[in-house]
């Protein structure tokens, strides 16, 4: 089972202004961390939820002590999170509906599916995180660092502390449940699932932000999980990007394909998180955690540094 440690780190917000597009040089980049900002929340605490709920279920003393560790963990997440809306909800206060629809969202499934579908999802969408985030957090300095450092220092923290409870939602479900046939057959809610809230958040930004803020961007996220929403924001791109602006310039190929083969993998039978390849700088981000706590929150003027 893999350690897990709740780190509570507080990301300063409230000081000054925040930027939609934290990070100019990518603003496809900066639209996906914005909409992981709005998905994290509530996606955290349909996590926090259904664990509460499983823990009872645990026979397995240290399995039961890592799945309360494992919700620990989540909840600073979604607190995080929420101090970067709040940021976001002072300068364009429509955004709060977004949140809203988002949260409800989750909230009709805690309420209307059972437990074990709850943890297959959970089991599902956690399970890609480690080969998805690995691409970010193998080429953070050219991704991140030229953007608001809270905000970069806010996802490499996140990124970090799921790849070090990758096994934990799959563990849970299988103490709980077990059955992988019943997991895959979550797959498709999770994807319908993640078509509506693609859905909301696009509307969302476009509708709550101005252009001039940066709400034009809204078109580079695509509105759902269709080949016609993902052409429609590569046509977006185009028009709204300039050459080596994307998400992943600058990232070779080979390790794209990879973090698609790994995607693909996370959801085997007999995948085991555990043994997934970790990215370098998750090390490097714990080692220099231990060192200096304070530099989760501003990673490159106090982290970097001997990191």
């Amino acid at each position: 089972m893999t350690g897990i440690q709740v780190r509570r780190v507080r990301f300063d917000f409230a000081s000054e202004y925040v930027p939609f597009i934290w990070q100019p040089q990518r603003p496809a980049l900066a639209m996906l961390c914005n909409v992981m900002t709005i998905f994290a929340p509530a996606f955290e605490k349909f996590i926090v939820d259904a664990t509460r709920q499983a823990i009872p279920l645990i026979r397995n003393p240290e399995q039961a002590k890592e799945a309360n560790a494992f919700l620990r963990q989540e909840a600073q997440h979604s607190a995080a999170h929420m101090s970067h809306f709040r940021a976001l909800v002072g300068s364009w206060p429509g955004l709060q509906a977004t949140m809203n629809e988002v949260v409800a969202s989750f909230d009709h499934l805690t309420a209307t599916k059972p437990l074990a579908w709850r943890l297959g999802y959970i089991a599902v969408i956690e399970a890609t995180f480690t080969p998805y985030f690995k691409v970010f957090l193998d080429h953070e300095g050219k991704l991140f660092e030229p953007g608001d450092e809270r905000v970069a220092s806010l996802f490499l923290w996140h990124f970090v502390e799921e790849i070090e409870h990758r096994s934990s939602a799959l563990m849970v479900y299988d103490a709980v449940h077990g059955s992988y046939l019943y997991r895959l057959k979550t797959i498709g809610g999770v994807v319908k699932h993640l078509n509506e809230l693609l859905g909301i958040i696009s509307r969302g930004f476009a509708e709550h932000v101005p252009d001039v803020d940066g709400g034009r961007y809204a078109a580079l996220i695509p509105a759902g999980l269709s080949l016609r929403a993902f052409r429609s924001s590569q046509r977006a791109a185009r028009t709204l990007s300039e050459k080596g602006q994307s998400t992943y310039s600058g990232v070779p190929k080979r390790e794209l394909l990879a973090m698609l083969a790994g995607l693909v993998r996370s959801q085997g039978p007999s995948h085991d998180p555990a043994s997934e390849k970790l990215p370098v700088f998750a090390g490097r981000w714990f080692n220099r955690y231990d060192e200096a706590p304070e530099s989760a929150a501003r990673w490159y003027s106090i982290g970097a540094a001997g990191g």
